[in-house]
């Protein structure tokens, strides 16, 4: 499979009459050309059937997110029952630290790295504080040691030698969203399990970014978004996965939706909450069917092309991209120069002007991400980037560092 071998199955944005050169899925990834079809279906049962279209309609609402199961799944390297499609990244972060943060007063301190996306770090100092304790005292941050961006696992084993005993949950990003840094997620979970240590991730830049096997590593549970790399659109559903170790354990406490209630008794809404084995039984409401079926136009290519080949593609565009801007002046990458340890996605500190820079680029038709306080954040989405993409970003790279510098 080339790079961009789906490219036509999806809407490129165009600058000046041009496609541009969009290299910004790392943050919102492009409309598949089919959804417009499958929004439409709905919209149409729903005119036709009105609530009728639970059972009847041509996916019938009530089992929709069901549709999405196996192909997540997959995805993700997990059994059907471990993975499930439902909310907001960060509502669902809150959920699964709700059963698994089970602070003590004698371990309670969780571990995030020290530039982890924002929303991830509040999420934490909140859990924190609900359950009573002193957030500065509470959350350890995993720093890369002074004058670097990476973060090095032999810091980690240091803290955890000092503090490990002392550490309820571990909460990292499979990709870190600032850096692109990949982490081994394997190696990690092993290590914080030594230590008695839960070990949840953020996998918004890695799912469907790389091909990852959680039931395998043992991760204990995960979530992530879908409008990055899923290309679902902007804001949509996010999914959770929970081990079948712990998913299939009943008497797991959570924060219960009758939509995780065992489904043979849903709808006599009597009962006293009967969770759903799996992670299906961490669901709070019945599903929003638009953007599952926004869902459901993506997760079709992906199916297509398989994960392994898109990790293939990227793997050899993005180490061409890396070798071709190192020859630039003005510049550093702080994504890994490992293959191993990187996405589609590469991090371009700019030494000066940066904003010029940046601002030059969108006005050559390159659209891509600027992070304070002077990153430059690209990513070759192997289903729709071409070489062609990443051989033009270079030459544009390249002459606006020149232009805007000298």
């Amino acid at each position: 499979m080339k790079s961009g071998h789906f490219r036509d199955q999806f809407h490129i944005p165009k600058i000046n009459g041009k496609d541009s050169i969009y290299l910004c899925g790392n943050s919102l990834g492009l409309q598949p050309k089919r959804v417009k079809e499958y929004v439409n279906e709905e919209l149409e049962d729903w005119a036709t059937l009105g609530v009728e279209g639970h059972i009847h309609a041509r996916h019938p609402w009530l089992p929709y997110h069901e549709f999405l199961t196996q192909s997540m799944s997959r995805l993700v390297g997990a059994n059907e029952s471990e993975v499930v499609v439902m909310n907001s990244l960060t509502v669902n972060l809150h959920l699964l630290m709700a059963s698994f943060y089970k602070p003590t007063k004698d371990r309670y301190k969780i571990i995030i790295e020290s530039d982890a996306f924002p929303s991830d770090k509040y999420a934490v100092a909140s859990q924190a504080k609900w359950h009573g304790f002193d957030e500065e005292d509470a959350i350890i941050f995993w720093r890369p040691k002074p004058g670097n961006h990476i973060l090095e696992q032999e810091d980690l084993e240091d803290i955890l030698r000092t503090e490990g005993e002392q550490v309820a949950l571990m909460l990292l990003g499979g990709v870190n969203y600032y850096t692109g840094q990949y982490l081994n997620i394997p190696e990690l979970t092993r290590l914080g399990h030594e230590y008695g240590i839960v070990m949840g991730f953020d996998l918004a830049h890695a799912t469907g970014n790389m091909a990852m096997q959680l039931h395998d590593w043992n991760v204990d549970f995960a979530a992530w978004c879908s409008y990055k790399y899923l290309n679902s659109g902007p804001g949509s559903l996010g999914s959770i996965f929970v081990h079948d170790r712990l998913g299939n354990d009943l008497s797991t406490p959570r924060l219960s939706g009758w939509w995780g209630h065992n489904k043979e008794t849903r709808f006599r809404m009597r009962d006293e909450f009967d969770p759903l084995p799996g992670a299906e039984g961490w669901q709070l409401s019945n599903p929003p069917i638009l953007p599952l079926a926004a869902m459901r136009a993506s997760m079709e290519l992906f199916d297509q092309a398989g994960i392994q080949n898109l990790r293939n593609v990227a793997r050899e565009n993005v180490s061409y991209m890396y070798d071709a801007l190192k020859t630039i002046n003005g510049i550093n990458i702080i994504t890994p120069e490992n293959p191993d340890e990187r996405g589609c996605q590469l991090s371009i500190l700019v030494k000066e002007n940066g904003r010029a820079i940046f601002d030059r680029l969108s006005q050559q038709g390159v659209i891509a991400d600027w992070r304070e306080p002077a990153v430059i954040r690209i990513a070759a989405v192997p289903l729709y980037n071409t070489r062609d993409d990443v051989e033009k970003f270079v030459e544009i790279l390249d002459q606006s560092v020149k232009m805007v510098t000298n």
